[in-house]
């Protein structure tokens, strides 16, 4: 069940069977309007926003479910409908129509079937849908830096401090695991400075050899080298006004490192070949998956240059450490990945196992692994509109879920810790409102918790 008041139509032409849905979705909290035919329900859904439709297929007159369905998706997007039937194959238009409803999800419910099991469904994807619809609330307004997604301490942490250091000229210094998203600090930092006009010049230090590297930063004269054919500025120019973005900085060359040291204390370097000084006036930004300090210990990294490079250090936390953020990622991911697929489907979801087995992984590659399992996901589930977990690696099916061997590991740094205790206990209420159908007397009796009680923990948790 929602928050807020859920206002559900029933069209169906059986009337004991009808009025017996309708009041049994009454005593459960729906507001409920029951309509006989397709035209009935065509006049009320031009009058009001309703929820959820829930309509029979077979209908009398000439407004059967299929013009019911069609009418209530183009005019709400978002609408959940319910399709009963026994004929689900014989109307093919209708499925497809459900399926490709913006929100994600219709269901059908073939005839027979026990009210109890529309009452299940109501509430399982009433849920999961307010679920969604929080996250994508909080992802665009509240837990977003740039592309950095998340609303863990840690990461609000460092959000903070990024918005504290993006409007000045200090070197910054970002390390972190393989795929915790270094680059896209780096670019957070950029575009929140005075110098977002001005370009973003990213290097790979590690990706490019030794004896090309210094003439991809410094640039080069006509006839400096074999193959010169034409004087060319290098990364450090042509990041001018702008910020410099060195990544893997611990793959330098000793000689390199000395080169690169002046120019950050003179602020001026040569071209390879040339004599002439040219003065920049570049922000440098740098980052390394290895301790630095251990490398200046063992004799690897000139300890001058990562005094030079260390002004504002800043550590991207690895995604075991920020669990809480990874529905937050989820849905950032499938939304931005949906939206570039053709065609698009920007508005699949997981269903709650799959989320459940997302959040259990513990993800050695970080963000990026996250990403490219999205991304997977996505392309292999064949339209279908709930990611679920046989769409997932076999690794992260396999991946050990259960409450019952619940355990947190508290970082270096610290956890949020009414934040983990809130999304157990969302996680306890949702296992009872499964179990009890959505009946919240019942669930509150499997708690041992008062009714009251358990609802005012729902409103507070959004579960």
């Amino acid at each position: 069940m929602t928050e807020k008041e859920t206002h559900l139509l029933i069209v169906e032409d059986e009337e004991a069977l009808r009025e017996a849905y309708a009041e049994g979705l009454s005593d459960r909290g729906y507001t409920v309007t029951q309509v006989e035919t397709g035209e009935q329900a065509l006049v009320k859904l031009r009058e009001f926003a309703f929820d959820v439709v829930v309509t029979d297929l077979k209908l009398p007159g000439a407004a059967d479910g299929t013009q019911v369905v069609k009418a209530a998706v183009e005019r709400y997007p978002k609408i959940l409908v319910i399709v009963m039937t026994a004929h689900e194959a014989a109307f093919p238009e209708v499925k497809k129509a459900v399926e490709t409803m913006p929100n994600g999800k219709g269901t059908f419910l073939t005839k027979p079937f026990l009210f109890e099991h529309l009452v299940h469904v109501l509430s399982k994807e009433l849920a999961t849908q307010n679920e969604i619809d929080d996250l994508r609330r909080q992802v665009n307004e509240r837990y977003q830096f740039g592309n950095l997604v998340g609303c863990s301490r840690v990461m609000r942490n460092l959000v903070d401090l990024l918005r504290t250091v993006a409007p000045t000229n200090s070197t910054v210094l970002i390390t972190g695991e393989t795929g915790t998203g270094k680059e896209l600090a780096a670019r957070a930092i950029h575009q929140n400075s005075p110098r977002h006009a001005h370009r973003f010049v990213a290097i790979n230090c590690g990706a490019i050899p030794e004896t090309l590297l210094e003439a991809e930063l410094f640039g080069h004269v006509r006839g400096a080298f074999t193959g010169a054919i034409e004087s060319r500025p290098g990364r450090i120019e042509q990041a001018q006004k702008g910020t410099l973005f060195l990544d893997e900085i611990s793959t330098m060359s000793p000689a390199l490192q000395g080169k690169l040291l002046r120019v950050l204390q003179e602020r001026e370097l040569e071209r390879i070949g040339d004599t002439r000084q040219i003065k920049i006036d570049v922000r440098v930004v740098a980052a390394t998956n290895s301790d630095l300090t251990q490398r200046v210990a063992n004799g690897d990294f000139r300890e001058d240059l990562f005094y030079r490079l260390n002004v504002i250090p800043v550590t991207l936390p690895p995604l075991r450490d920020r669990r809480e953020d990874i529905p937050l990622l989820t849905e950032h991911f499938l939304q931005r990945i949906g939206r570039e697929l053709v065609p698009p489907r920007p508005q699949v979801k997981p269903t709650q196992e799959a989320r459940q087995q997302l959040s259990a992984y513990h993800w050695p590659g970080n963000v990026r692994q996250l990403e490219n399992v999205i991304e997977r996901a996505l392309t292999l589930n064949q339209g279908r509109s709930q990611i679920e977990i046989g769409d997932l690696p076999q690794e992260i099916q396999a991946a050990p879920n259960s409450l019952e061997n619940f355990q947190v590991t508290v970082p270096d740094d610290g956890l949020d810790f009414s934040l983990r205790i809130h999304d157990i206990e969302r996680q306890i209420i949702r296992q009872a409102l499964e179990k009890s159908g959505g009946n919240k007397r019942r669930a509150a009796d499997l708690l041992k918790l008062k009714r009251t009680t358990l609802i005012e923990k729902m409103k507070r948790l959004h579960a």
